[in-house]
């Protein structure tokens, strides 16, 4: 059984970030939950939390 580890949970203009280390495929993702409970990511991997964030914040329309 892999374990997934939450790294850090945002909540920006309604939506819900949520950075994870994916052990299946020892990566780091993240996740955003949509207020109306849709849950939107791409299979993108990151090599670090701050990077898996930062792509996150981005795609919200907060990050550079």
């Amino acid at each position: 059984m892999s374990a997934t580890k939450i790294d850090s949970v945002v909540t920006i203009r309604q939506f819900t970030l949520a950075v994870f280390y994916n052990a299946s495929i020892e990566a780091w993702q993240f996740r955003i939950l949509s207020p109306g409970g849709e849950v939107f990511g791409l299979n993108k991997i990151y090599f670090s939390p701050e990077a898996a964030l930062k792509a996150g914040l981005k795609w919200i329309g907060t990050g550079n």
